[in-house]
């Protein structure tokens, strides 16, 4: 099994500017088609784009996800990938996944990752794709069916140019992203799979440009969750913080999360995050809806109280660290209470490795050809949770190959339409690029 290890983004970043052979600051003539091919072709992109967006595609709209599914399936059948929609077990319930496969036994091989669904369900008014000038809105125009475009005319530009052949790739388009099933050993297995063939991930989620520079994802933070189950003895309030009555389970809560913020807090890309909390004589709570009622009265020690909450972690070490340090906290309780902490696997992390900073600075030299400046590395914690993560501990990985928008999970989700072509070339050419190094090796 591959696997990768953390290493010191200093220490990596260092090695491979000296390893990593420097390309010529031009296009050669292969690049040079590809790059004509896709400015020729980019209103044919926009328009797909516009297809899919206007298919309302949240998560659990079944349907719509199945939809956008067909569109997209045709266009990898188009390109001459050998497609299968992968239907997920009814107690999942989800819509499912598509993937598309192309082995060539050559070259490097190479999973582009996708989504199909949204976070707008079918009754949310954010439901159409609407154009002004180089500007677009519309529901998962940026999060992220622009990056499902982008693969797409990616894989047509190098066909194009007769270098299809040249690599083996898997296209892996989830139905589910948004709000995975359950058991996600069973909602990514697919995923998990073609992660441990390929040699090489990349992820089509929007880029980010930010004062001038653009920015490269070789890291993200995992996202798991938390609940803690407090219990007091409840009495008449008059009586609080006596030996017979004790704290009463809000005081208890009260402590335990001023310890987290005070005892577990401070590590480099670890955050933890107190969502929702319930407290009082009874609580009723719903993981699943985060969602509950409350009844408690001034005059009654509470005797009930339940916080469901996040975390984020660059490591699996360090989620392990943050665990343990919380159920010390948690243990060391007030007279006549008790608490438990429960943890629920979530997205795991994608850390940085040597490989992902090899393919940063390959996506740099790209973007340096094509006119713009250099690509560093992106603070983890300025991106959420992905599919990339399930695959990066079996291959080298790489996110944020889209296009540039902003404003996602939002009724202002936006993309700038000509920064379209830009993604698509960085993803054509650098695939490219790529599948050459095994000719030469």
């Amino acid at each position: 099994m591959k696997t990768r290890s953390l290493l010191s983004t200093t220490l990596v970043a260092a090695t491979l500017f000296m390893s990593v052979n420097v390309l010529a600051d031009e296009l050669d003539d292969t690049e040079q088609r590809m790059s004509d091919w896709i400015d020729a072709n980019l209103p044919d992109a926009i328009s797909l784009l516009e297809e899919t967006v206007n298919i309302g595609s949240g998560t659990m709209n079944h349907e719509g996800v199945r939809k956008v599914g067909g569109v997209m399936r045709r266009e990898l059948d188009s390109v001459g990938l050998d497609t299968e929609w992968i239907e997920l077990p009814e107690e999942v319930n989800r819509a499912g996944h598509l993937f598309g496969r192309l082995e060539n036994g050559v070259g490097p091989k190479l999973l582009l990752i996708g989504h199909l669904d949204t976070v707008f369900e079918a009754d949310d008014e954010f439901q159409a794709f609407v154009r002004d000038g180089n500007l677009a809105r519309g529901p998962g125009i940026e999060d992220m069916k622009s990056g499902n475009v982008v693969i797409v005319y990616a894989l047509k530009a190098l066909k194009e140019v007769g270098a299809l052949n040249d690599f083996s790739v898997v296209v892996a388009y989830t139905g589910d992203e948004e709000k995975s099933g359950s058991p996600l050993s069973v909602s990514r297995k697919d995923l998990i799979e073609a992660g441990k063939w390929a040699d090489i991930a990349l992820g089509f989620e929007s880029a980010i440009t930010d004062e001038g520079v653009d920015w490269a994802t070789i890291a993200r933070r995992s996202s798991s969750s938390w609940v803690l189950t407090v219990a007091g003895r409840q009495a008449h309030s008059s009586g609080i913080f006596s030996e017979e009555a004790g704290a009463g389970a809000i005081f208890e809560a009260a402590r335990i999360l001023i310890g987290f913020y005070e005892q577990v807090r401070g590590e480099e890309h670890l955050t933890f995050n107190a969502g929702n909390i319930q407290g009082g004589t009874d609580v009723v709570y719903d993981q699943s809806q985060n969602r509950g009622t409350t009844f408690g009265k001034t005059n009654i020690i509470p005797r009930q109280l339940i916080v469901h909450g996040g975390i984020r972690t660059i490591s699996d070490e360090q989620l392990e660290r943050a665990r343990e340090a919380m159920r010390a906290v948690v243990a060391d309780n007030l007279p006549h209470t008790s608490a438990t902490i429960k943890f629920k696997d979530g997205y795991p992390s994608m850390s940085p490795t040597a490989g992902n900073q090899r393919l940063q600075l390959l996506l740099s030299d790209v973007n340096q050809d094509l006119g713009r400046g250099e690509m560093p590395s992106l603070d983890p914690s300025k991106r959420g949770a992905a599919d990339i993560s399930f695959v990066a501990p079996y291959t080298d990985a790489l996110a944020g190959m889209g296009a540039l928008g902003e404003g996602g999970h939002t009724p202002n989700e936006s993309l700038e339409l000509d920064t379209m072509a830009l993604a698509i070339k960085r993803a054509a050419i650098m695939i490219y690029r790529l599948s050459q190094e095994s000719h030469q090796d």
